[in-house]
């Protein structure tokens, strides 16, 4: 048995190098093992990687494109999408990854990376195959849903004083936000995945835009606690909603 152990290491290590160089070190082709163990899905290099890198291995979510009739046979020119049904989407049907990178819309208002959403992947840490109740592992390549609920989450008419959901409202008010955010939180969407300047400009244009990401796309039956960043003229006492609401976005959010 002992005359094994520096063999059984030798195996260990190489095993692991085996795993590691072809991403990392060796030129050439690279492996599918090597490239999950690259070091570029994994902090701290996750947090500086460039659209570019991700894109020159998974350039494929940008080229993807629906299927041109369902498994029934029915035709995607003859049916609408959910998002087709909202005034601000200009198109026909497309994939997620293209609605939030570069179809009109999401080049105008938003500046999304693929680390706004992907924050890594460790595949020791994934959930086994097959599963067992007890493994005590996660799926890690899932994307954090309060990402998602940013723009996903349910309109909370409750927290902003008004009588009933902004559906059922909105042509009391010209169906426009900026009836009272022209002057009430002013100092908003300053992240490093928005567009603020022309996201006001749009907003101007139309209530559809804000309504949008406040609620009308809502995923969630939840809404997302937004920061509550101090602006010009707001109240010196914070209402009971906001008490426990932080007063500054997640760093990450601000780089």
């Amino acid at each position: 048995m002992t005359s094994s152990l520096p063999r059984y290491i030798f195996l260990l290590i190489s095993c692991g190098l085996a795993t590691l160089l072809p991403g990392t070190l060796l030129a050439g082709e690279v492996d599918y093992a090597g490239a999950r163990g690259d070091p570029i899905h994994f902090s701290p290099a996750i947090e500086s990687a460039t659209d570019d890198q991700c894109l020159s291995c998974h350039g494929e979510v940008l080229e993807r494109k629906p299927l041109a009739s369902s498994p029934a046979g029915v035709a995607a020119s003859d049916t609408l999408a959910w998002y087709q049904t909202l005034d601000t989407y200009e198109g026909e049907q497309d994939t997620f990854h293209r609605r939030h990178l570069v179809t009109p819309l999401a080049e105008r208002l938003m500046d999304m990376r693929c680390t706004t959403c992907h924050q890594g992947s460790n595949y020791r840490e994934e959930a086994p195959v097959p599963p067992s109740a007890d493994a005590g592992f996660t799926l890690r390549k899932a994307v954090d849903p309060n990402v998602c609920l940013m723009c996903h989450g349910k309109f909370n008419y409750q927290a902003m004083g008004l009588p009933m959901p902004w559906t059922d409202m909105r042509e009391s008010m010209n169906n426009n936000c900026l009836t009272c955010h022209a002057t009430f939180r002013t100092n908003r969407h300053q992240v490093n995945f928005l567009h603020p300047d022309e996201i006001e400009v749009a907003g101007a244009e139309s209530g559809d835009v804000c309504y949008g990401c406040h609620g009308g796309r809502a995923w969630y039956r939840v809404s997302y606690p937004y920061p509550r960043h101090s602006w010009p003229g707001m109240p010196p006492v914070k209402p009971d909603w906001a008490k426990n609401r932080p007063e500054k976005s997640d760093p990450r959010f601000l780089e």
